[in-house]
């Protein structure tokens, strides 16, 4: 089920900002984060779930899927490893990790519109999973819109201010003229968004 209430009560209960933007930072809340009084382990365990989640915009049905995935997967690392490579390569979040779109959910709605191409290919379905040396491009027909316009002009600002890179993300290469992005590598540890425990997640399924 789609959550349609308030987001900045998402944040406040997790006690941070979940959707990147200004309008959900917490430091200029008025009103404190949610806490519980006293926590279990599995308590602990169902906050650190529910916060990557909703920091990822899965419905609990995909975090499952994602986590018997990577229980099932012969490749290399840990369950909680393979689980948020899985996580990461997503379509939509590869769109957001190269600064195309400000949030998560702004990114879903471009790849859900099809403003996105995978190898040249037209595409529509956000949870695609993408690959090494795929190449994702903005279609040509969106590159004159206004939308798209503004973004071409502040990557290519951000790109003369830190010497041609657009994305912090080492697993990828944007192309701020081009508005492509190529997938160079399979993102480690070290990539993972470092405000998710995984390992608690896993935890919480495990049992």
């Amino acid at each position: 089920m789609r959550y349609t209430w308030p987001k900045k009560k998402l944040c406040r209960r997790e006690g941070v900002n979940l959707f990147g933007t200004e309008k959900y930072n917490l430091e200029n809340s008025k009103r404190a984060p949610l806490r519980s009084r006293k926590t279990s382990e599995f308590g602990t365990q169902l906050r650190k779930k529910q916060l990557a989640k909703r920091m990822f915009g899965l419905s609990e049905k995909q975090f499952v899927s994602y986590f018997k995935k990577a229980q099932k997967s012969t490749a290399e690392g840990t369950t909680w490893e393979k689980m948020l490579k899985l996580i990461e390569l997503r379509l939509d979040n590869v769109v957001y990790r190269a600064n195309f779109a400000r949030t998560r959910i702004q990114s879903r709605q471009f790849v859900s519109h099809a403003h996105f191409t995978v190898n040249w290919v037209k595409v529509d379905v956000p949870s695609i999973s993408v690959k090494v040396w795929d190449v994702i491009s903005l279609r040509d027909k969106l590159k004159e819109s206004p939308l798209y316009k503004s973004l071409l002009e502040e990557l290519e600002a951000f790109s003369k201010e830190n010497k041609g890179k657009v994305s912090g993300c080492k697993w990828i290469e944007v192309d701020s003229k081009k508005l492509s992005i190529t997938i160079k590598a399979i993102p480690t540890k070290e990539d993972f968004e470092q405000i998710i425990d995984i390992q608690k997640i896993v935890e919480f399924y495990s049992k």
